[in-house]
């Protein structure tokens, strides 16, 4: 009898059995790993759209609200004349401006008439106010804070120089440091002396001058933004736009400048 290799029909249907088992389990597999890749596929893809949502809203969200300040700014430059900053980190050298005088006060010419008005507009509000001072050169500037080291040494003979120093720059700017020398900043007040006059007329004047391009240089609670203290006869003139909007928001000029420098960008 010669043997086949087929196997006999018992040995067929066992075998087929076992055939249908494991591919029924196979199936069972597949189907149950198709499952899970819908769920878990679909949520990371819901989550990979939700996070790219939110980072898009909130993207826009930066950008309108830097557009928002971009269009509230006024349309000028940070490099105008009317914005030129001088203080202990921007020294300037001699400017030499062209200068005219206002009740017997130097300024530049170009702001002269505002001066006027501006004085004008504070005597109303109290008569005694008056200029003090206005344009002073570096070497005059020079001058006058050695004075005020020499007396501030005389009235403490404690002090060394560096110290007195360190006194007088809470009140007068080392040369080459003062606004004076730009032509654009003045000194106006009821009294000579410092922060003596009356906080309300002080305030009713800061309130006005803007109408005539001027801000208070040094408000109350700045000192970390300008490095200077509160003057309250310390005007400067930076144009009626920008110093409308500087009072507006409560600005000091190197605040204001940034935002300039940032729009630009």
């Amino acid at each position: 009898m010669v043997k086949n290799n087929y196997p006999s029909r018992r040995q067929a249907k066992k075998q087929t059995n076992w055939f249908l088992v494991i591919s029924s389990v196979l199936i069972a597999v597949l189907l149950v790993a198709a499952g899970l890749y819908s769920v878990f596929g679909v949520s990371r893809t819901v989550q990979q759209t939700n996070g790219s949502s939110v980072m898009k809203s909130s993207k826009q969200a930066t950008d309108a609200t830097r557009s928002k300040d971009a269009k509230g700014l006024p349309d000028v430059s940070p490099k105008d004349w009317q914005l030129l900053l001088v203080n202990r980190d921007n020294k300037s050298k001699e400017l030499n401006p062209e200068i005219a005088d206002v009740d017997g006060v130097s300024v530049d010419a170009r702001i002269a008439k505002n001066v006027k008005e501006f004085l004008a507009a504070a005597q109303e509000i109290d008569p005694s106010y008056h200029l003090i001072s206005g344009y002073r050169s570096v070497a005059y500037q020079t001058e006058l804070y050695n004075s005020y080291v020499q007396q501030e040494m005389a009235a403490d003979p404690s002090l060394t120089e560096s110290q007195a120093e360190k006194k007088v720059q809470t009140y007068s700017q080392p040369p080459g440091a003062s606004e004076h020398q730009t032509g654009l900043a003045i000194d106006m007040s009821t009294v000579d002396s410092l922060n003596e006059a009356d906080p309300d007329t002080v305030a009713k004047v800061k309130e006005l001058a803007p109408k005539y391009g001027f801000v208070l240089r040094f408000p109350d609670g700045k000192t970390s933004s300008t490095g200077v203290g509160y003057e309250d006869w310390h005007f400067r003139y930076v144009g009626k736009e920008s110093a409308e909007y500087m009072t507006e928001h409560n600005l000091t000029l190197e605040e204001y400048l940034a935002l300039l420098k940032e729009k630009a960008k």
